[in-house]
């Protein structure tokens, strides 16, 4: 099994920034193709915000591109989005994806437990 640990959410002001961490491990050799962040806004469908490979390949939703940016820690297992410039349509709970194969099994899709980020003045 896979233990998935996210952090950084809060509250902030519009025009203002947070970074979202989501932090991976487990008691036996793993590894993450693609890590990934989406969002759900209360009454909403759960949209993808950006995702990453292994080898660094970016995908954002049209809606964060330029403000956003992921990226990854291969070494810790790691991967981070930092948010710029925020505003109130942000507000949502973040959750991390992974696509996670243990000991070269085929790969299995975990969720971390989200974290809130709310944007308002």
């Amino acid at each position: 099994q896979v233990r998935i640990v996210e952090s950084g959410g809060g509250l902030v002001q519009p025009g203002g920034s947070l970074r979202l961490s989501c932090a991976a491990s487990s008691g036996s050799i793993f590894k993450i193709a693609v890590m990934g962040w989406y969002r759900q806004a209360p009454g909403k469908q759960r949209d993808l915000v950006a995702s990453i490979t292994s080898g660094g390949s970016t995908n954002y939703a049209d809606f964060v591109k330029g403000r956003f940016t992921i990226s990854r820690d291969n070494a810790q297992n790691t991967v981070y989005l930092q948010m710029n410039s925020l505003k109130p349509e942000d507000t949502a709970v973040y959750f991390c994806n992974l696509d996670v194969s243990i000991l070269g099994s085929p790969s299995s899709n975990y969720w971390g437990q989200g974290t809130q980020v709310t944007v308002s003045s």
